[in-house]
Formats: C-alpha cells, sequence, structure tokens
C-alpha cells in the first residue's frame, strides 16, 4: 500500500491510497474531481473507493462526479446521503485493501466531522480538517469542548501515527506556535524543515503523533507558558480549566496575524 496527496485548489491535498499490487485506488476528500480523473487518466489508476471526513465543499465537491463515473461506494456521514454509499459512525470499520480502518467521530470543525485509523506496524490516521500539523481546524459548527475531546482522542493513539491532514497550512500555524512557545527547541526544529521543504516545493504532510504532541498548541494547551502567552495575546486573565484553556487558545490562533 502506497499513500501520496494530490494536490486541489490552494492548498488542499487528496490523499491516495494506492494498491502495491495493482492499479486500484481509493481516494479521501477528493474535493475535485478533475484532480483525481487526470491521475487516473495519466497513470492508468482505477478509482474504487471514497472516504469522506465531512462535508466542506472543498472535500466533497468532486464526489457526485467520481461516483458517477467508477461506480464506487463512498464511506462518510450518514447526512450526506446524496453522496454516501456506505454511512459511517463511531466505531464503524472500513476495509481498504488489506487493512481495516477505523471510524472516529471528531466533531469541533464540524458537526458531522470523522476520522480513519488504521492499526498497521506504523499506525495511519486520516484526520481531515480536525488535526493539521501544528494547528486543528476552526470551531466552524462544534464547540470547544468537542474538539479538545477529539484532540485528546488522538493524543491516545501511537506516538509512531502517521497523521495525514487535509491542508498545507503548516508553515503559518507554526507562525503562531513559535509565538506562545518560541523557545520550543522540536518546534523551532520542525519549523527550519517545513520551511525547507515548502521551499522545494514539498508536501510538510503526513506528520506524526509523537511530533505534535511536542509542538502542536493545540495538543499542548495544559502548557503554562503557551497559555499564558495565548492570553496575554488576548488581554486576557490565563484560563484555568482545560476547556477554557482550549478555547482561549484558538480564540488567540484565530486573532493571530
Amino acid at each position: 500500500m502506497i499513500i501520496y496527496p494530490l494536490r486541489a485548489f490552494q492548498d488542499n491535498y487528496i490523499w491516495i491510497i494506492e494498491d502495491k499490487d495493482s492499479s486500484e485506488i481509493w481516494a479521501i476528500d477528493p474535493g475535485s474531481a478533475a484532480v483525481v480523473e487526470e491521475h487516473c487518466d495519466t497513470h492508468a489508476k482505477t478509482l474504487v473507493g471514497i472516504l469522506i471526513t465531512h462535508h466542506h465543499k472543498d472535500h466533497t465537491g468532486g464526489i457526485a462526479v467520481l461516483r458517477e463515473a467508477a461506480k464506487c461506494p463512498v464511506y462518510g456521514p450518514k447526512h450526506l446521503s446524496h453522496l454516501v454509499t456506505h454511512p459511517v459512525k463511531e466505531g464503524s470499520e472500513v476495509t481498504i485493501f488489506s487493512e481495516i480502518y477505523e471510524v472516529f467521530e471528531t466533531p469541533g470543525h464540524t458537526l458531522d466531522h470523522l476520522c480513519f485509523f488504521s492499526k498497521q506496524t506504523t499506525p495511519i490516521l486520516f484526520c481531515g480538517d480536525t488535526l493539521f500539523r501544528g494547528g486543528c481546524g476552526r470551531l466552524m459548527e462544534g464547540t470547544a469542548e468537542q474538539m479538545l475531546l477529539a484532540m485528546n482522542k488522538i493524543a491516545a493513539l501511537p506516538d509512531n501515527t502517521l497523521v495525514y491532514g487535509t491542508h498545507e497550512y503548516t508553515l503559518a500555524n507554526y507562525r503562531f506556535a513559535l509565538s506562545l512557545e518560541p523557545n520550543n527547541p522540536d518546534l523551532i526544529e520542525s519549523n527550519t524543515s517545513c520551511q525547507q521543504l515548502r521551499n522545494r516545493n514539498k508536501a510538510t504532510l503526513p506528520s506524526n503523533l509523537a511530533l505534535e504532541k511536542k509542538t502542536n498548541p493545540f495538543l499542548r494547551t495544559h502548557n503554562i507558558e503557551l497559555k499564558s502567552n495565548a492570553a496575554q495575546q488576548l488581554n486576557e486573565p490565563p484560563a484555568v480549566n482545560p476547556i477554557d484553556s482550549f478555547a482561549q487558545v484558538r480564540r488567540a490562533k484565530d486573532t493571530f496575524s
């Protein structure tokens, strides 16, 4: 099994899972049908399945065309009945080639957000817009409490889990993270390596969970320095409980420039 991104729009990644023994592929969050169709035509690939993490158009816009052309199954939130052929929820399983992916519900960015996790030798998490390298999704529908629960659910996975988010937001995320922890050596090192990758037009994803725990502010809202600096940016006193601390860090990111 091989995993690689197709670039779409300004900063989206459509993740492709390719069977190493055939020409078959699955697509995750194909917001653009044209990008996937061009890849299949150019490289003689056959689309055999689609995963959806949430309903936003930049993740679902190509699905109707692809489903009609490929006659393939689509797994995703049950309310997307016009797109989804196989609705899934917390605890559901999806088999992709020889691997089983467990479904996690992670509301926060949206209320319908799902993640797909596979317990391989090196575990894999397709997390949509829930977790990015150095960041997390905006709270567009859910609450800080829901997103903190999602962060805790992800943090409980094995440290060697590869984390496949769907946007190239890393350098912008790191600018904010460094404003909260300017002396964090892991963050400084990762920021430098990611700058080098982007200078070569390379993706900064996937990340891994061990690195995110050391560098991602939204997995570190318990850190006293980080919380204090977020509160200072907002001209507020530091929050005193975990949910309010997470909300405060999220608000600081939303207003950061």
